[in-house]
């Protein structure tokens, strides 16, 4: 068991019960050019995030969790995008964007396209996870959660974009299926005023989980691999 520091309290983590989960690092959310850019937001808290989540995916393949990437994603025809009687098609940016943009349609958090493309900086590796979700939750109609239970996984550091929107909708469905959500609040980005991030972490650690930061899990990761086996 290894003691994570975090608020509101420390928590107990074991490594090889344990998950990184890198919510929607792509280029549609973090790089100039892709949907949240041409929607007109700030993406510059994107770059730290994606620097802090480098780091942390390093020490946590040396430490031996697991990896898990999930990847907002739409079939060219848009046929898992839901129609005009799913709220996904009125709310989630890309729809909207499409429908309004002619020259964006088809390009936008579609398979295979540069807008769905996990950033270069965070390439997954062999050996990692990557899940396809097409709803702001990674635990909606997805194998995530029978992938997690088969591997006994029971706690999951979330980093990603956005803070307020697919992270935490990953993470609450995390807390009620019974995972212990802890948030790496530097290692995300939000979309939005800066009251979204702030409101999601209240929550979190106030109601739904924990919040840490990217060196407090690099040395708490470094100092378990260092600790002598016991006898």
């Amino acid at each position: 068991m290894l003691a994570l520091d975090a608020r509101p309290e420390p928590v107990g983590i074991v490594p090889v019960q344990t998950a990184i989960i890198v919510v929607d690092m792509q280029n549609a959310f973090a790089s100039a050019g892709g949907m949240f850019d041409l929607a007109g937001f700030d993406i510059s808290g994107a770059a730290p995030a994606v620097e802090a989540t480098k780091r942390l995916l390093a020490a946590a393949r040396r430490a031996g969790l697991a990896v898990i990437y999930l990847q907002m994603s739409y079939k060219p025809d848009l046929s898992d995008a839901g129609g005009p009687s799913s709220p996904n098609y009125h709310k989630e940016l890309g729809m909207v964007l499409m429908r309004g943009r002619p020259e964006l349609r088809g390009k936008l958090l579609i398979d295979n396209s540069w807008d769905w493309q996990i950033v270069d900086a965070l390439k997954p590796e062999q050996g990692d996870h990557v899940v396809r979700k097409s709803r702001y939750s990674g635990f909606c109609n997805t194998g995530l959660e029978a992938y997690l239970r088969a591997r006994n996984i029971r706690h999951l550091l979330f980093t990603g974009v956005a803070t307020n929107v697919c992270v935490d909708a990953t993470a609450r469905d995390a807390y009620l299926l019974e995972f212990w959500p802890i948030l790496v609040e530097d290692a995300m980005n939000h979309s939005g005023r800066d009251f979204n991030r702030q409101s999601t972490l209240w929550n979190f650690e106030n109601a739904f989980g924990w919040i840490t930061r990217t060196d407090t899990v690099v040395d708490a990761l470094r100092m378990a691999a260092a600790a002598p086996l016991p006898a």
